[in-house]
């Protein structure tokens, strides 16, 4: 009833098969990218961009590569931070090596490298899964890791071993160093999330995405009605790797500027964006964004309500945030598997029948 879905008939096949085929869904979308590129950027400051919304933008793209390949094509990884390592390197690397080249190609220059060595870390999924599977994933991370310590030249002899973003600009306003503008670094990030979101959304409602699911679901019975697995599960490594480099490009390039690679990328983070996709919702691009958001207010809210408004200690707030994450993990596992991208499908549910009762 809330939706009126009555009345709207599709005539043809790619009306029937378009992302949102219900018109409510469709201009909510156009509603939200609305608010999201004309009106965000004249209202917001430096302090929502760092606290808010670039950690939002940049993990719900490493959330939605996650997702691809542990939700859609249901192998499993522990190596997100190592492969946003690589994004990170790649891009810092094709910085300082074309310094004319424009910004934005540096990032899907990143992507493109990550994809690449995902790739090349996915040839073991063609033999094991599952448990196996995150342990090999689990050793891509420390490899990379320790890789990206000990070669100089991924970090141009830089006696701290730190890379640091140079200066570039996207026609004529500065995208990273330190002049930087909130709303450039935001729109510059936006423009990346939208694109992935759109990509990752049709690739996963077209014969790529069901090839995925297939395998998930159960791969002998896919390779029995056709679906090459080789095929299948390494193109999920490399999407999902591709997506991922481009947002740990981002978290270097755009949010922090400079980067250590065992602070920035380590084990933490691996399991940081997968806490994203299981809280969110696994199989489910709103999902990744649910999950994002969820994990990057909740440290926002706490902090200020808990240290700035009741006094609390620091390490009480953030030893509280640490709980409430884990209580959170059981609560979905247990009781909603599919987090918290079902309980919006239920909502929805519940409002097309409204005001009549279920």
């Amino acid at each position: 009833m809330f939706y009126r879905e009555a009345g709207e008939f599709r005539t043809s096949y790619a009306e029937d098969s378009q992302t949102f085929p219900i018109r409510f869904d469709r201009w909510r979308y156009y509603a939200v990218l609305l608010v999201a590129f004309a009106v965000i950027p004249f209202i917001i400051n430096d302090y929502w961009v760092n606290a808010v919304f670039l950690p939002f933008l940049i993990y719900a793209i490493a959330a939605i590569g996650l997702n691809i390949l542990t939700g859609y094509c249901g192998q499993v990884s522990l190596g997100t931070g190592g492969f946003m390592a690589v994004g990170a390197y790649a891009c810092y690397k094709l910085m300082t090596a074309f310094p004319d080249v424009n910004i934005f190609f540096h990032v899907l220059g990143g992507g493109i490298v990550t994809a690449a060595v995902g790739v090349l870390f996915g040839l073991p999924s063609l033999r094991i899964k599952g448990f196996y599977l995150a342990v090999a994933t689990l050793a891509a991370q420390f490899f990379l890791v320790w890789l990206f310590n000990r070669v100089p030249w991924f970090y141009n002899n830089s006696a701290s071993g730190q890379i640091s973003a140079p200066e570039r600009t996207l026609a004529g306003v500065p995208i990273t160093g330190p002049n930087t503008e909130a709303w450039a670094t935001y729109l510059f990030c936006l423009v990346f999330v939208t694109l992935t979101a759109v990509l990752a959304r049709n690739l996963t409602r077209g014969s790529v995405g069901r090839k995925w699911m297939a395998i998930r679901d159960m791969d002998i019975a896919a390779e029995i009605i056709g679906v090459n697995p080789l095929r299948a599960k390494l193109s999920a490594f490399a999407v999902s790797s591709f997506f991922i480099g481009i947002s740990g490009a981002l978290f270097f390039a755009v949010y922090l500027g400079a980067v250590e690679v065992g602070e920035a990328f380590g084990i933490n983070k691996s399991f940081l964006v997968l806490f994203m996709v299981i809280i969110g919702g696994l199989g489910s691009i709103f999902g990744s964004f649910a999950g994002a958001a969820f994990l990057v207010l909740l440290p926002v809210l706490l902090k200020n309500i808990l240290v700035g408004q009741l006094g609390w200690a620091t390490d009480l707030a953030a030893h509280l945030e640490f709980v409430i994450v884990g209580l959170m993990i059981l609560i979905f596992l247990i009781a909603e598997p599919h987090g918290l991208a079902q309980l919006w499908r239920l909502t929805k549910e519940k409002l097309r029948l409204w005001p009549f009762p279920h």
